[in-house]
């Protein structure tokens, strides 16, 4: 196997038109790696830093200082090294930042090497990206992953901080949970789509698209968007329930204001045992299979009450209250909350350790779901990530941008060609 002779990075551009990082590593065979990192609107508190630059240009987005980063300091520190071994090298850039929020270096600048030396592995190896994903886990974990094809969790409908409307719950998802295959589920899916936005339309509403491509019309309240996705469900001859059901990002970290949580589309202030029982309500009578960070990430009695409520009858993904972070996750299930981890791998920074974040809930039993942030690129690596370790779930926009399609043209390649990878 090659071994890196060139780490470079630049400064490009992210779906928002905010600066963000692209990495290039190249090995002394020739063979190049290339990746981007994405970056989130909607944050939790402890997730690694992403660094940025504060300065006049781009409205201190800019993110040339980690670029520099990466050129000077970090790049050099592993050149020599074999990229097979990504756990190493992870090791190396870990110890080099020193800090437990990689704030000294950023964590953007981390994850940038991070991911371009998985596709720099690969493409020297002549494997595909996620049977390298596969390969990493067995050597990181010790044990065997079988790969799949992840169910698509697609959001049609935008508010909270995506989208500038006063709808209060932040991604309203379909999930075609009924397809046989991920060509289905894409079929589906995107007639739905296309349906919500005739249904909009024919309500006066706008049809204009939010961070992730979902419609981010002005509505009475949340409830309305859900009736709105259960319109356009029968309106495209498939059934609620059976054939497609909803998930829910809440981002409730975005309304609570320590004490309370106000929910201003609805002109309410909730207790967290009243959103407790508004969010149940809700799971009655809609077909929500999933709910995203119900309570607030500091909210861990309301997430305890969430648990009991609603934890055996639907999956609660925690967000902002695991930031794909092992110890944090640990923590978490030492308390009983939530029952599922979404996995944003520039919340920690390195692959290696996404890697042990999922695994540490495979052994639990705690669900995973891989996911896009709302900035994105062209960059398609977490649909490689989703099926080299067989999660299951992937939550990548909707079927609208390029930024979000890329992923899912990405899946349907890999199902393409690999008979033996199916949708689970």
């Amino acid at each position: 196997m090659a071994n890196i002779i060139e780490t470079k990075a630049i400064q490009v551009f992210d779906s928002r038109g905010i600066p963000t990082i692209s990495c290039k590593i190249i090995l002394d065979d020739g063979t190049e790696g290339l990746a981007m990192v994405p970056s989130g609107a909607s944050t939790g508190s402890k997730e690694a830093l992403e660094l940025r630059d504060a300065e006049k240009e781009y409205l201190g987005k800019g993110v040339l200082k980690a670029v520099q980063n990466i050129n000077n300091v970090l790049g050099p520190s592993i050149i020599g090294k074999n990229p097979i071994e990504q756990q190493l090298i992870d090791e190396i850039l870990i110890k080099s930042d020193g800090t437990d929020d990689k704030s000294e270096y950023g964590a953007n600048a981390i994850l940038a090497i991070s991911l371009a030396v998985s596709h720099s592995a690969s493409a020297s190896n002549g494997s595909n990206l996620h049977e390298h994903f596969a390969h990493l886990y067995s050597k990181i974990h010790g044990k065997e992953i079988d790969q799949s094809i992840p169910m698509p969790m697609l959001n049609i409908l935008n508010g909270g901080e995506h989208a500038n409307n006063n709808i209060d719950i932040q991604e309203f998802m379909i999930v075609p949970s009924g397809a046989s295959s991920f060509s289905q589920a894409m079929q589906w899916s995107t007639e739905v789509y296309m349906n919500l936005k005739k249904i909009i339309e024919k309500f006066g509403h706008s049809s204009a698209v939010g961070d992730e491509g979902g419609f981010a019309p002005n509505l009475k309240n949340n409830e309305e968007a859900l009736k709105l996705i259960i319109s356009a469900i029968t309106e495209s001859d498939l059934e609620p329930g059976k054939d497609i059901n909803i998930a829910l990002d809440c981002a409730a970290s975005e309304f609570y204001d320590g004490k309370k949580y106000i929910l201003k589309g609805e002109d309410k202030i909730f207790s967290s045992e009243e959103l407790v029982e508004y969010l149940n309500d809700l799971v009655g009578k809609y077909p929500i299979i999933s709910i995203e960070d119900g309570m607030d990430e500091n909210d861990i009695d309301g997430w305890e009450l969430l648990t009991e409520k609603i934890g055996k009858k639907c999956q609660l993904v925690g967000d902002d209250l695991f930031v794909t972070n092992k110890k944090i996750l640990l923590e978490g299930i030492e308390k009983n909350i939530a029952n599922a981890i979404l996995i944003k791998f520039n919340q920690v920074g390195t692959i290696t350790e996404t890697i042990q974040t999922i695994a540490c809930a495979n052994e639990n039993g705690y669900k995973s779901i891989i996911s896009h942030r709302s900035g994105e690129t062209e960059d398609t690596t977490i649909s490689d990530l989703a099926a080299g370790l067989g999660v299951g779930q992937i939550k990548t926009g909707a079927p609208c941008r390029s930024d979000r399609v890329s992923k899912y043209n990405r899946l349907l390649w890999i199902e393409e060609e690999n008979s033996h990878i199916h949708l689970k």
